[in-house]
Formats: structure tokens, sequence, C-alpha cells
């Protein structure tokens, strides 16, 4: 009979399928032979995969809970009477698996060492942007927590920058082959190797500063060139920016998410920006020039010209006329030229006047005969429609 199962992995019987797989994990990097120095370190790796490989299987488990040698496929019911035929028992016989077995096949063959350096993931980070620099384009550096490549061995894996080193075990194949008889003949299994899981070498020494892995966490800094015009969803995808891959493979890709924060005066409408000001009674009716700010002048170097444009207001302007400057927008992400620059006009009625104004306003009422004016109303539209109307 085997050994204790539940004993070697430190679980009871009655642990789940989870429990045991990290009960397993710990076990293994306790007494894995490259980062311990025990010298029976080999031999309880080997056991503690064992126990795995018997527990974590439902079928083997349920074997090993019977009292029968999960190891052996004959433990349990025979349901063609052959019993322990020469080490190999009818329970669970399946000519496909056997035959691969003969010949080289099945027990989950490796087909070779497997790779120590690996690719990176990609990862994803998060830019915030005003609406000065998401316009005409920035370069700005981020902080991103990520992988980086070991300073200490430069992503070998070995104290010192040492390579790793040909399995003893399995030759540097990366895996081994087991031997039975059966009364069928010799049955031949291949497997990953457990000194080296595969790899087919094995890093004797590991760096003290990332344990034989090649890479560290940090919080790296990159410096990201943000190109004119980009607004909220936007991406900006670097090639070779992410994690650095273990064992000193090529690290993945970085995607930067864009945000633009809202603006106090300023609000985008695709390429147009659009804003609103203030203007009193006596400008609307007569006209007027005003002077509107830029988004130009948020930048500290824009030239004096550039931070205001002159807005010709014609006379009988409307509440809510929106005048449009050309030209004054945000730059087209993709293609040439900008947007225009779009001003609301609020028309201010005053609320305080003195008696000289008050007698100024009468006597205008007068002149237009609007001293009693009636409220003439479209029935055919709505009240919304007849405020639309007004507004245009």
């Amino acid at each position: 009979m085997p050994s204790d199962y539940y004993d070697i992995l430190g679980v009871p019987r009655d642990a789940t399928a989870d429990q045991i797989k990290r009960a397993f994990r710990k076990k293994a990097m306790q007494v894995h032979p490259d980062v311990t120095d025990d010298p029976d370190a080999e031999e309880k790796f080997k056991a503690v995969n064992e126990a795995y490989e018997v527990l974590s299987d439902p079928q083997k488990k349920s074997i090993y809970d019977r009292g029968g040698d999960p190891n052996r496929s004959g433990a349990g019911f025979d349901p063609f009477g052959m019993g322990n035929f020469g080490g190999f028992s009818a329970q669970g016989f399946d000519l496909g698996n056997l035959v691969d077995a003969m010949f080289g096949g099945g027990g989950g063959a490796t087909r070779g060492p497997r790779p120590r350096a690996r690719r990176g993931q990609d990862r994803v980070a998060r830019m915030t942007l005003t609406l000065f620099e998401a316009a005409f384009g920035t370069r700005k550096e981020i902080d991103v927590d990520t992988y980086i490549v070991c300073p200490s061995c430069a992503g070998i894996g070995g104290e010192g920058g040492a390579k790793p080193e040909s399995c003893p075990q399995c030759q540097g194949r990366g895996e081994v082959t087991q031997v039975q008889m059966s009364f069928l003949g010799e049955i031949r299994t291949t497997q990953a190797c457990p000194r080296c899981q595969g790899y087919g070498t094995v890093v004797k020494d590991p760096c003290h500063e990332c344990s034989g892995d090649g890479r560290v966490r940090s919080v790296g800094r990159i410096s990201v060139k943000v190109p004119p015009g980009v607004s909220t969803g936007n991406r900006i995808h670097l090639s070779g920016q992410g994690e650095a891959g273990p064992g000193g493979g090529p690290a993945g890709d970085l995607t930067i998410d864009i945000t633009v924060a809202p603006h106090e005066i300023f609000r985008r409408d695709g390429d147009n920006l659009e804003m609103m000001t203030r203007l009193p009674m006596t400008a609307a009716a007569l006209g007027t020039q005003l002077q509107i700010r830029t988004l130009e002048a948020d930048g500290q170097d824009t030239p004096e010209d550039d931070r205001q444009v002159t807005l010709t207001v014609p006379p009988g302007t409307q509440a809510g006329t929106r005048l449009a400057i050309k030209g004054r927008g945000v730059p087209k992400l993709r293609g040439s030229g900008r947007g225009e620059l779009g001003v609301t006009l609020f028309v201010q009625t005053p609320t305080k006047l003195d008696d000289e104004q008050r007698a100024l306003l009468a006597r205008l009422a007068q002149l237009r005969g609007e001293e009693h004016p009636e409220v003439a109303l479209d029935e055919h539209k709505g009240f919304f429609s007849r405020l639309k109307d007004s507004l245009v």
C-alpha cells in the first residue's frame, strides 16, 4: 500500500479539490529540489507529486479511499475475472490507451522540454488627460505596476546570472519514461519530468531577488506620446511595453485607455468645442464684438494672439443664438483641419434700473408700440416647439 497521501499534503480526508490543490502548491514550493538544501528533497517532492496525482483524480481518489491501490489498474472490480494477471488488471481497461502506451503515446507525453522563456502578459493602464492635452497632443509619463526583468540576474534566473543546467534526472529531455510489464508485454508511459517540471533544465542556485523566475514586480514609469485629437474611449497600443516574460521571455503589450477630464468652460462635441456666454440686452439689439477665450489659452507657451479671438455679434441677435468660429475646435484625429468653436449667446435682461434707465426703456417701448404686448401663440405647435423656434 502507498503512503498516507492526505498526511503528505497535510489535508483532512474530507478536503475539497481546491483545498487539495492549494496544499499541493504549498508543499511543492517547500520541498522542491531547486529551492531547498534538504538531501531528501527529491524523494519528498516525488511523494508530494504522487499524492496530488491520486487525490486530484476522482477515480483514483475513490479507489484509494476504499483501501485499494490507485497506482495499479487492477484495484477494485474485475469485470473479466482476470485478477491481477502479470501486473495488469482488467479494471479500467482501455485498449486505445494501452496501445498508445505500448508505442510511446499516452501517459501525458510532453514531446520534449518546454521553454523556460515565455512571453509576458498584456497589460492595460489608464491615463487621464486635460482637454488641452487631448486636443493638441502631449507626451506624458505614467506609472505602471507590472513585472520587469530581474535586475540581479538579467532574466536568466540563476544567482549572479548563472544559467540553468541540464536536469540530471531526464538528461535535458524534459520528460521521463516509466516501463511496466503486463500480460500483453512491456508498457511505456511518458510524462513530464518531476524534477525539472518539463523544462529539461534546473536552476541549482536560484536568484535571491526573483527566486529563479527571471522577473520581479515593480512600478515602472513609461513615457507615452499622445497624438492630437484623442478623446475618452480611445486607446493607445504600445508593443512590448507590457509584463516581462518569465525566464527572460519577451514582454507583452501595453494598452493605454484614455479619459479626458471635463473643462470648466468648453464642452467637446466631436471635433467641435462648445461654450456659452452672456450678452447684455442692448448689445444683442444693437450688435457688438466680443473677445472670446480659446482653448489655446490653457497652454503656458501659447502666444497672446492665439489666446482669444474676436466674435462679431450682428444686431438683433436673439437669446440662444449659436455663432460659429471656424478652425478653433479640436484637431481631427484622422485627417487634417480642426472643428469649430461654437458660442451660444444668452441675452441678459437687466434686473436693476435707476429712474433714468427706466424712463429710457419706457420711451423705447412707447416708440415700438410695446407698452401693452399681446401674447401670440401658434396653436399648431407645442410648448417645446415654440421654445425651440424662439431660440433660432
